[in-house]
């Protein structure tokens, strides 16, 4: 029997990096060995005092039901000092903070709760291509606006004021920005929240970046009046290497995070309690935990930028974040084109920019979540890489 999927699933495809990995596999069965530096898969423990908390709280009985909608007060207090301690920002644990499982999730979710058929999204090009998948899912139409190198990849306001904006209701942002690597400014958080009030748009940031080789954390929150027209997203998946734990948490105003528990509720249940508190202890990490992360990262760096001249590219000239934004020689077809190129002839994977818009087909993206051995084997291997063949 044949079920036709929904029109709603004909509006995406399925996720580039789901379709590459099975490539990589099925290259890896027959034999080919494939060094993977495409995906943002942090490789690095989670801290000892987060293992501790998960193993301490499940060993307690009657942690292991059903939780709150709305998270353990004790990790919404943690992400409330944390906002405190590292940007600044007072959130009150109560209504202005909303645990997630995971802030891909939250994207969603703030699609869902705010989305009419029809309304218009404003999306990064380049940018992280669920907003544009999340948009769609929820009945809106994804309206794309300019990042571009000459503008320091921030937006280029005057340029999208051209446009009509009355239809558009949310606008993504996402800073340190994925998958440049440029960083935020006070003066651009302070832009947004204008632009946000002037046109009544709400600003969505996405900020999982701000601690990865990044010397000065910010937080949109930051910006006074922020919480009237803006939504912060935030993860430990990045800053404590817990991707695989999935816990995230939006802030926020309590009448804009209202909206997103309703849905939200209706999804799904709140993590497991063992989790939360693990998360809470991570939250408790002092500078010292952000030192070590980025003392590995900044060594990987320098691989990844040796990479990167000996496949000819050019280096920017700012960077933050796990990833390397590199810009392909002039004589190249395009990314996509020179991506396969190395990934055929010496079985290393690395990501198109054309996969988060047509503004990143001249770039390259190196992940720095593998280890200085594997980096170092792949300069090695790149070193005899002829862009001719």
């Amino acid at each position: 029997m044949h079920v036709k999927p929904s029109s709603r699933i004909g509006k995406v495809s399925e996720y580039y990096f789901s379709k590459k990995l099975k490539e990589i596999d099925q290259m890896r069965a027959n034999g080919t060995k494939v060094i993977n530096l495409g995906i943002g898969n942090p490789d690095l423990k989670p801290s000892a005092a987060m293992i501790e908390g998960v193993c301490e709280t499940s060993r307690k009985s009657g942690v292991h039901g059903y939780q709150s909608y709305i998270g353990s007060p004790v990790l919404r207090q943690a992400f409330a000092d944390f906002y405190h301690r590292y940007y600044g920002v007072t959130l009150n644990p109560s209504n202005e903070i909303l645990p997630l499982t995971g802030s891909k999730e939250g994207i969603m979710h703030i699609s869902m709760a705010f989305l009419d058929e029809g309304d218009e999204v404003l999306v990064p090009n380049p940018g992280y291509p669920t907003y544009t998948s999340a948009t769609k899912l929820a009945g809106g139409v994804p309206v794309e606006y300019n990042l571009t190198e000459e503008n320091g990849f921030h937006p280029n306001f005057e340029e999208i004021e051209q446009r009509d904006l009355s239809k558009v209701k949310l606008m993504w942002v996402n800073y340190p920005h994925m998958p440049t690597g440029a960083k935020a400014t006070r003066k651009l958080f302070e832009q947004l929240v204008a632009f946000g009030r002037k046109h009544q748009i709400l600003i969505c940031h996405d900020n999982p970046y701000s601690f990865i080789l990044n010397k000065e954390p910010l937080s949109l929150m930051a910006v006074e009046g922020a919480k009237e027209v803006a939504l912060e997203l935030n993860s430990l998946s990045k800053s404590h290497n817990m991707a695989g734990w999935r816990v995230g948490m939006l802030a926020g105003s309590a009448e804009h995070l209202s909206a997103v528990l309703t849905f939200k509720s209706n999804m799904d249940s709140g993590m497991a309690l063992p989790i939360q508190m693990a998360a809470a202890a991570a939250l408790s990490a002092d500078q010292n935990w952000f030192d070590s992360i980025n003392a590995e990262y900044a060594k990987r760096l320098v691989l990844a930028e040796e990479i990167a001249r000996k496949i000819g590219c050019k280096l920017p000239k700012e960077h933050s974040g796990m990833f390397l934004w590199i810009k392909i020689p002039d004589s190249v077809e395009s990314a996509e084109a020179m991506a396969d190129k190395i990934l055929y002839q010496k079985g290393i994977f690395i990501t198109p920019g054309s996969i988060f818009g047509s503004n990143g087909s001249r770039f390259l993206r190196i992940s720095l979540c593998a280890d200085e051995a594997t980096l170092k084997e792949a300069a090695d291997i790149l070193s005899t890489f002829k862009l001719e063949e």
